[in-house]
């Protein structure tokens, strides 16, 4: 298999039996996965191979957490310890790290009933106040919102990747309607750009479909901590709504949300204030966001792709639906 992982070296780290079988997992965009059967058992072996998330002790930390919050409930997958009692194995210069393997699968919000929204809530702000008696305080800066002067040169160089593409294609069109309309709302919106961000706290990071696991009707397991740090709490429930409920045509489920977002602010004791300032300040980084155009004209890299027609229409839906969207993520659901 390509990239194939060091089975050999690892596993004598580990009490984990014989390499039996070793498929790749697909799902991931940073780093690599697989599924692995040994002689002892099914474990997820992670290579953590995205250089920004690869740092051992850094790793080591976010195992930890995971072991803090399983004991008080919180459905993770703290990772195996090797024979001297480390959970982070390097190999080659690449950092390992062994899970048990937890029979689930994803489901995106369209998959969720009302009531499965307010659970879904229940447990992100559960997770943000585990973090906070778990984790050690710590202080981080909020930046304010991104300056449009920038994403103004970004989308002129943008738009000229396009131009040079050859043959021209169908997500080529794409983008340069979305780059153009896009500059148009942030000509119109300018002088909304958010101030510093609001109450911060330790956050998963990354919380969206493809990093939870659900066995049935419940979640399973909350995986992939890779980005585990301290933000602002608010803004991550918001992301997470916008990945999780945001239909193909570009806009959000507003019943779910309202559901989800309220559930979550019972179980976090976050402010409807604190969720007007983060659905405020997500809007914004949304609409100076192009990460899956960089990927694809900078990087070469057409995984994020097939996210795009939805990711882009929402900044445009979210703009028009403003008041709204702030509604649905602030005021009581029955």
């Amino acid at each position: 298999m390509p990239h194939a992982p060091p089975l050999g070296a690892l596993l004598r780290q580990y009490a984990a039996g014989s390499a039996v079988a070793c498929e790749p997992v697909e799902q991931g965009l940073l780093n690599r996965g697989y599924r692995l059967r040994t002689t002892r058992g099914r474990y997820f072996l992670k290579h953590h191979f995205d250089p920004e998330t690869a740092d051992p002790a850094a790793i080591a930390r976010q195992h930890a957490a995971t072991r803090r919050l399983a004991d008080l409930g919180v459905p993770v997958a703290p990772p195996v310890a090797d024979r001297d009692g480390r959970t982070v194995a390097v190999v080659g210069g690449h950092a390992y790290a062994l899970h048990p393997w937890i029979d689930g699968r994803h489901r995106h919000g369209g998959q969720l009933t009302t009531a499965q929204c307010g659970r879904l809530g229940v447990l992100l702000g559960v997770v943000h106040a585990s973090l906070e008696r778990v984790m050690p305080g710590q202080r981080a800066e909020c930046l304010p919102g991104a300056d449009p002067a920038d994403t103004f040169a970004l989308i002129d160089d943008l738009l000229g990747h396009v131009r040079r593409h050859r043959p021209a294609d169908a997500f080529d069109e794409l983008a340069r309607h979305r780059l153009l309309e896009r500059r148009e709302l942030l000509e119109r919106h300018a002088d909304r750009r958010p101030p510093r961000g609001g109450c911060v706290g330790w956050v998963h990071g990354d919380f969206h479909p493809f990093n939870l696991l659900y066995k049935g009707d419940a979640p399973a397991a909350i995986v992939d901590w890779d980005r585990l740090g301290v933000q602002p709490r608010a803004e991550e429930a918001v992301r997470a709504a916008a990945i999780f409920f945001v239909r193909p045509d570009g806009a959000l489920d507003l019943p779910k949300v309202r559901a989800y977002a309220h559930a979550y602010r019972r179980a976090a004791r976050a402010t409807p204030s604190e969720l007007a300032a983060a659905v405020h300040r997500v809007w914004w980084e949304r609409l100076n966001d192009f990460w899956m155009l960089r990927w694809h004209y900078e990087r070469g890299d057409t995984r994020a792709d097939p996210q795009f027609p939805a990711a882009s229409a929402l900044a445009v839906w979210w703009t028009r639906e403003y008041d709204a969207v702030c509604e649905a993520f602030t005021e009581y659901a029955p």
